[in-house]
């Protein structure tokens, strides 16, 4: 059984036209209609992830890469399919899922490491290491509403990496961090790829995916339009779409 099965998976939003923005309005007007236009996010996507496999997910903004990574995740469930996992999820989705920016960085460790499944004695036992990775050991007893948005990804990203998993979901974990940080998260890649762990890598980054992945796919307008090894799969992307070449 592969690490992730995704079959015939489809997802909408229903997006409204008109938006009542106070509670006045809701009793002046409680049987007003409102007109919805629906967002196909997934569109019939179909592939599978090998245990042990880096996999890049790749595509326009608006595409559905995160969307598809959320309902991997078990975070929306799919209007249409099936997604079927094997293993252990560490979910890194988005920066600040799980936080609480009124507690601490020591705080919202500890918080965060038991929601993800270690124990309090593991959590203590990692946390020196999950400072140090993320570099904030000045700033863990500052509250999180103070901290920028890198200190923040290089904080969740540090406990992400931390807990026992065999599936580990990334989505755009390079985009914020500075040099210095994605380099440590290059050499956790190859770690984890060394370990036999099962990475699927939502990025913008296309020289990462080209040098990371063993296989990606192309999302465009919420349909799978390429899967395959990663040089094909980044030049057709670049082919056609306005995309910098990396």
């Amino acid at each position: 059984m592969p690490a992730v099965t995704i079959d015939r998976v489809s997802k909408r939003f229903r997006i409204p036209h008109e938006h009542r923005n106070t509670v006045k309005e809701h009793f002046l007007h409680p049987f007003k209609n409102v007109d919805y236009e629906e967002n196909r996010a997934l569109d019939d996507v179909t592939f599978d992830i090998d245990h042990g496999e880096f996999f890049g997910i790749i595509g326009p903004n608006g595409s559905g890469k995160s969307s598809l990574l959320k309902i991997i995740a078990g975070i929306y469930r799919a209007d249409t399919g099936t997604v079927r996992i094997d293993g252990r999820l560490s979910p890194f989705i988005e920066l600040g899922v799980g936080f609480n920016e009124e507690l601490t960085a020591r705080d919202n460790i500890r918080i965060t490491g038991v929601l993800l499944g270690l124990s309090l004695r593991e959590v203590e036992r990692r946390f020196d290491d999950v400072v140090a990775f993320a570099e904030l050991e000045r700033f863990v007893d500052q509250k999180l509403k103070n901290f920028s948005s890198g200190m923040q990804v290089r904080l969740a990203y540090s406990i992400a990496i931390q807990v026992d998993f065999d599936i580990l979901l990334l989505d755009e974990v390079l985009a914020v961090g500075d040099q210095s940080f994605q380099e440590k998260c290059f050499a956790t890649f190859e770690r984890l790829r060394a370990e036999g762990k099962t990475i699927v890598f939502v990025s913008h980054d296309l020289g990462s995916v080209r040098q990371f992945c063993d296989r990606a796919l192309l999302l465009q307008s919420g349909r799978a339009v390429a899967l395959g090894p990663p040089d094909e799969v980044v030049d057709r992307y670049i082919a056609t779409s306005h995309v910098a070449v990396s």
